[in-house]
Parts: C-alpha cells; structure tokens; sequence
C-alpha cells in the first residue's frame, strides 16, 4: 500500500480560522463551512468538490488557493464530449511531421525516428498531466457536471493514484499532489464515487450582510451605501423566479458598472440602463421590469 500524500497548507495556517482570515487578506470571504472544508482538503491532500448556482464563487476560491499558495493554476473546463486526450495529453502532430521530412534523409532507422518524435519534445502536457508534473500546484476542474460518466471515472483514476501512464514515455506520479478543486453547477449529478474521494461543500447564495461585505471587499471604490443598495436588489431580483437568478459574481459587477458611471447611489432609471451587468437574459430583464424596478430600488434605497 502506498503511503498517504502529504498536504499543503499555506505557511504559518494551523487552523480552518487562521485560513479563513489568509483567504480573507486576499479579498475572499469565506465561511467557516467553506473554510473548514477547503483546510481539511489541503490539510489531507483531498479534492476539494464546490457545488452550488453559478457566480456564488465556486471557481474564485482555487484562483485565491493559487495566490495564497504562489503557486500556478491549471484550469481543466469541462464540457460535454471531453475526453481525456484533452484533459490530459497530446502529441504535436504537425511538428513532428516536420520534423520526420527533416530527418528522412538521415541515416537512421524506421524505429529510431518514431522514438524521436515521441518524446518529451513534442508532447502537449494538457491541465491534468501539467498538476502532476508541477508542484506545487492548483488544479480547478471546472463544470464536472458539464462532462459525460466515462470522464468522471477518468478522473477517478487520476486522482485517486495522482499518477498517469503515456505509453512511449513511461508512468508519471506527482512529486507533490496537486490542491484540487472540482466545481460543479449541478446541471446533473454527479457520480457518488467521484464525491466520495473529495470533501464536499454547497455554496449557497450570501445573506446581506456577507454579500455587502464581499463586494466592498472587491470593489472598495465603490460608495458603502451603494454598495448596500445594490446587494439589497440583488437579493430581491433572486427570489423573482428568474431563469438565471444573479449570483454574487453580478453584484460585483452590477457594483462596478455603476462606479464606473459615477454613481453614489441608486435610482430607478440608472438600475434599469444597467440591468445588462447583472440579468444576462432578455426574458429576465423583462421579468425584473414588470416586477416594477422602481419599486424594487426604492425599497433597496429605503432599506439601505
């Protein structure tokens, strides 16, 4: 049996408190749910599996892990039919046609050239095989729920030996696994198996508070009671039975359009002519406006 990996926790990080206020530095506000799950999974070198709507900040927690723990970030988007060529690697056809019209004049035999051109030179080391041949690294295996069964059992096997084997090359193990984060929109379940190999935490949508706090964290431009008000909206168009309800990544950016027009606070036409930065669908927009957006801001503004 091989022995466990070791993990990787950022420097001078004991605890799921001490993480969460690293994470915090950083611009990432996380919860002490979110926070204990993300220590254990550096802590005991486990996947770490966020599920939740889009935009509650499922992928921006391996881009902070990445800045905390300086290392480079190796992004796998899934999508239905990738198979694991794609996410793992290739050869440079072209080049090494190339470079077989270059040497065909050479003398060396058949057996000899093919061994040339299935090297280290022309191998095109895609997301996976790039974790496990760099360490440390962040490997974000992002939209599993987008793949098809035969990719998750793929990656299964890949992280469960943190190991790969390519044929004319030879078997390559991390050094150091890799801190893995798998995301999902749950578009579909995903496979118990997979699961069961990583720590597991649903990331709902912030209350106010939290959601006020993780905007002026991210926009500190911006004027606090905007900040409020805005927030305060947001969470009033989620529960408007939307097809798309905004997730905190539209506030944010609901939060900067504004600033960038040079908005202090909110008013009803100003929401209205930037609905485009927080509902990215027309039947949505529709739906916000016969709610009465005025109605809406007003309420935000009042409570604000």
């Amino acid at each position: 049996m091989s022995p466990k990996p070791a993990g990787l926790l950022p420097e001078g990080v004991e605890t799921p408190a001490g993480l969460r206020d690293r994470l915090a530095e950083l611009r990432y506000l996380a919860d002490d749910g979110l926070a204990v799950a993300t220590f254990l999974a550096l802590r005991l070198a486990r996947p770490l599996f966020l599920e939740g709507e889009p935009g509650v900040g499922k992928t921006e927690v391996a881009k902070t892990l990445a800045l905390l723990l300086d290392a480079p970030l190796l992004r796998l988007q899934c999508y239905e039919g990738i198979d694991s060529a794609e996410a793992l690697y290739d050869w440079d056809f072209p080049r090494q046609l190339l470079h077989l019209r270059a040497t065909e004049h050479r003398d060396a035999s058949a057996e000899g050239a093919v061994a040339e051109v299935y090297g280290e030179d022309f191998l095109l080391a895609r997301p996976l095989l790039a974790a496990l041949r760099t360490s440390p690294s962040v490997l974000l295996i992002d939209e599993v729920d987008r793949a098809d069964d035969e990719f998750e059992a793929f990656l299964l096997e890949v992280l469960s030996d943190w190991s790969v084997t390519i044929p004319e090359i030879g078997t390559v193990t991390a050094a150091q696994p890799p801190v893995v984060v798998i995301t999902s929109n749950r578009t579909r379940e995903v496979h118990d198996a997979l699961k069961r190999r990583c720590y597991y935490h649903w990331l709902d949508h912030p209350d106010l508070e939290r959601e006020v706090a993780i905007v002026r964290a991210r926009v500190p431009d911006a004027a606090a009671r905007l900040v409020d008000q805005v927030a305060r909206l947001t969470q009033a168009l989620r529960s408007a039975d939307l097809y798309k309800p905004p997730g905190v990544a539209e506030t944010i950016d609901w939060t900067e359009a504004l600033v960038a027009l040079g908005a202090t606070t909110l008013d009803a036409d100003l929401a209205t002519q930037t609905l485009g930065a927080v509902l990215k669908y027309r039947e949505d927009q529709e739906r916000a406006r016969s709610l009465d957006i005025g109605v809406l801001v007003q309420r935000a503004v009042a409570g604000a």
